[in-house]
């Protein structure tokens, strides 16, 4: 896909597929960290779905991820047992059929040799017309069917794809490049600080001002005051949101 056609990426949906997260058997870690990832290139993420291994369920929610043309990152779910769904899912959300892809047999093949056959060539068999996302831990390749992208559930390979999809298949507008600047209010309660971040939005519209309130120590409150926006707004407007909590008497204890 060149350039000019790649798709504009402002924000994302979450799916994580598998009974054993579903039940606790194994912690998710790939929500905390696309929470991470996409806010550092300022993707918001709209929704994070966990569905077990139920194929009718999956190809449920796959249809309306298509319908509404939502951006998809869906983790786990495309190895070759029987639990593992979601290529069937995805093909029977978009009425196509499977099929084995030959890139993926070749890939397969290179990998394996002859241990490919019977049973891990059975991840080759892919939604008609499928794309390959390159996995560069073992080569197993993940797939996309429009703008859902299908990533197997281990982290140390799906990570590293992920970054594959948004170099090769989307852009980012230039104001999503993006800081985000924090710092600590010691002894000051959120409540006391609601005017000067009404204040503080109205004066910088264009950026994203927010306040986060926790217990340093269990008895005393800090709140950590964020700030995202564009160069040099956000600069200007973290200044002028820290000399305001100066104005109100407040420390600032770490930025």
């Amino acid at each position: 896909m060149e350039a000019s056609h790649k798709y504009l990426l402002q924000k994302i949906g979450l799916l994580v597929i598998g009974d054993e997260i579903l039940l606790g058997r194994r912690n998710d870690k790939h929500v905390a960290w696309a929470r991470e990832y996409f806010g550092r290139i300022n993707v918001d993420i709209c929704w994070i779905v966990i569905l077990g291994d139920d194929l009718d369920v999956l190809q449920r929610h796959f249809r309306l991820i298509r319908e509404r043309g939502d951006d998809c990152f869906s983790f786990g779910g495309i190895g070759a047992t029987p639990d593992d769904m979601t290529r069937q899912a995805v093909a029977r959300a978009h009425d196509l059929e499977i099929t084995r892809h030959p890139e993926a047999v070749a890939l397969l093949e290179k990998q394996f040799g002859t241990e490919a056959y019977p049973n891990r060539i059975l991840m080759a068999e892919l939604p008609e017309g499928a794309g390959l996302i390159p996995n560069s831990h073992n080569n197993i390749p993940g797939f996309y069917c429009g703008r859902i992208h299908c990533l197997p559930g281990f982290p140390e390979m799906a990570w590293p794809m992920v970054d594959w999809v948004i170099e090769h298949r989307y852009r980012l507008a230039p104001e999503q490049a993006e800081e985000f600047i924090s710092f600590v209010v010691g002894g000051a309660k959120e409540s006391e600080l609601v005017p000067l971040l009404g204040s503080v939005q109205d004066r910088f519209p264009e950026v994203k001002f927010s306040s986060l309130p926790h217990f340093s120590d269990g008895t005393s409150w800090q709140i950590e005051l964020g700030i995202r926006g564009s160069r040099p707004q956000v600069e200007v407007g973290a200044s002028a949101l820290a000399d305001g909590v100066r104005a109100l008497g407040f420390i600032i204890e770490k930025r």
